[in-house]
């Protein structure tokens, strides 16, 4: 499964319900929403009445990114906001394993983040539990940064223990810098989930959108084929 998945984190809060139609018009299947406490990572972004309202008027998928420290305690209260996928930090779960279950028996899609320090090992014993994995590709915590050259070597290594563990169907997303120069790597790297802000909502939105989803279609259907 290869999507695009817009982050409003750079979306402009004036026309949000707006801009969120326009992704759906341009063929966008997923949303990326970033929601942050200020502890765990250093910006405050937005949290359920905010999710609640978007939800309103939205087909898109709802793919959270908890950044927040033991974001265990908001699993209901993101399950009736309306996410369809929560993801939360391996650095900030005291019982990971424990917050994964607890995420799908709610009904919801159950993915772990890993900042870019974070070793892989840290999810090892969990991957019975993921349907996705988020590496980030910069710190968290703010929009715009340049992606870590590093992390390509590390989406690679992910995707190898994955497939030889028999996780072929655990999807990888990115999230960090990703744009037109950097978006080659991240794919070939073996991500599938790609997370773009500024790349997206800065410019000419269905512009861009249009030139993701061409090279990242293309690159499914050289994968497919």
């Amino acid at each position: 499964m290869y999507e695009l998945s817009p982050s409003i984190l750079s979306a402009d809060f004036n026309c949000l319900g707006e801009q969120l139609a326009l992704l759906e018009r341009e063929g966008c299947r997923w949303v990326h929403i970033d929601v942050m406490d200020g502890m765990f990572a250093p910006s405050i972004s937005y949290g359920m009445p905010v999710i609640q309202s978007i939800r309103k008027n939205s087909r898109l998928f709802f793919d959270i990114h908890m950044m927040v420290e033991e974001p265990g305690r908001y699993v209901q209260a993101m399950k009736e906001s309306g996410a369809d996928l929560l993801t939360v930090h391996a650095e900030a779960c005291t019982h990971l394993d424990r917050t994964l279950s607890a995420i799908r028996e709610a009904g919801m899609k159950a993915a772990v983040a890993l900042n870019p320090a974070t070793p892989l090992e840290a999810i090892r014993y969990v991957y019975d539990k993921l349907d996705m994995v988020l590496q980030m590709t910069v710190n968290p915590g703010f929009g715009g940064q340049s992606y870590i050259p590093a992390m390509t070597e590390k989406i690679r290594e992910l995707r190898k223990r994955l497939d030889e563990a028999g996780y072929q169907k655990v999807d990888i997303e990115v999230d960090g810098g990703v744009n037109q120069k950097t978006l080659d790597a991240v794919l070939e790297a073996g991500a599938s989930i790609i997370v773009a802000g500024s790349a997206v909502f800065k410019g000419d939105i269905s512009a861009n959108i249009a030139r993701f989803r061409e090279k990242i279609g293309t690159y499914a259907q050289g994968k497919e084929g």
